[in-house]
């Protein structure tokens, strides 16, 4: 089933009954909204006079609900995920943990490949020649020692917003869209975290990112290959010439998205947030020794 994704930019006090999650707002006049909390895969809360109950909070990490809050820019800052997320947790960590150094470079490899194949197909799809990126993806390889992934990566930042925008540099405090898409790969994010922990892995040990202060280097791992499906969401903002330049409520829904746009996945068409908890599931299977292949989704 698909989950929910729920956001709060509008003052309201947030608590639960029978399980369900109870919206009761400031406007007095409004009667109170339920929701089944599990329906729910991520809560988004944006409002500075929000009020959350720490029963509605245990409520939703126990149903591994996501739970998002943003600064006063309103762009995403916190994530809160459950602890246990999958009965045979221990098993897996250890797994994950034990995990051999070609293993995760093998991982790797195959996530870079997975990434320039996107970046390549949304390009492509703009017009593009891509010749180079089908030989950059062909040439990674295990670890990717010769780091295609940047050379891709420059190519494709130069590209892809060409027609609507000069000089574009992608960055985290740069220039709009760049708002648009660090508030889209947050979303992203969370989806990736939430259904790791599903899986039974720990989303701090990652295969490739190691910063000591990023509690999510796994989760900032696997969701390279799903990058290109939040730039195809904010070129179609561009291209709908939408203001970027604040991230407004319109912008949001587009954003908010995300989770049940479709991709293409093991030959089957899946809502993003579904292909995510494959991609998952198939990496536990790797560090298990139960396959080799992680599943990624093809961009078309």
């Amino acid at each position: 089933m698909i989950k929910r994704t729920l956001y709060f930019g509008n003052d309201a006090y947030l608590h639960t009954k029978i399980e369900q999650l109870v919206i009761e707002f400031a406007d007095k006049e409004k009667p109170p909204v339920t929701v089944p909390i599990e329906d729910i895969g991520i809560v988004i809360l944006d409002a500075n006079r929000l009020t959350i109950s720490q029963h509605l909070i245990s409520k939703l990490l126990h149903n591994n609900v996501a739970l998002i809050t943003c600064d006063e820019k309103h762009l995403p800052q916190g994530l809160m995920l459950n602890l246990v997320g999958n009965t045979l947790q221990s098993e897996k960590f250890q797994a994950q943990i034990s995990a051999s150094e070609p293993l995760k470079k093998n991982l790797w490899q195959q996530t870079i490949k997975s990434k320039i194949q996107n970046q390549a197909n949304l390009l492509k799809e703009l017009g593009f020649d891509t010749e180079n990126m089908k030989y950059w993806e062909q040439s990674v390889k295990s670890g990717d020692t010769d780091n295609y992934e940047a050379r891709a990566a420059a190519f494709y930042w130069k590209s892809v917003f060409v027609d609507y925008i000069q000089d574009f540099k992608r960055g985290r405090f740069e220039d709009a869209p760049n708002n648009l898409l660090n508030y889209g790969y947050a979303i992203l994010r969370a989806i990736v975290a939430r259904n790791l922990v599903a899986s039974g892995l720990l989303p701090t040990l990652g295969i490739h990112h190691h910063n000591k202060y990023n509690a999510y280097c796994l989760a900032d791992d696997i969701m390279e290959p799903y990058r290109p499906y939040v730039d195809g969401i904010v070129l179609q903002i561009i291209r709908n010439q939408l203001n970027t330049i604040e991230l407004t409520t319109e912008i949001k829904k587009y954003l908010l998205e995300i989770p049940v746009i479709d991709v293409m996945i093991d030959g089957q068409k899946s809502p993003l947030m579904i292909a995510v908890q494959r991609t998952t599931a198939s990496l536990s299977a790797c560090f298990e020794g139960k396959s080799k292949k992680l599943l990624y989704p093809v961009y078309e």
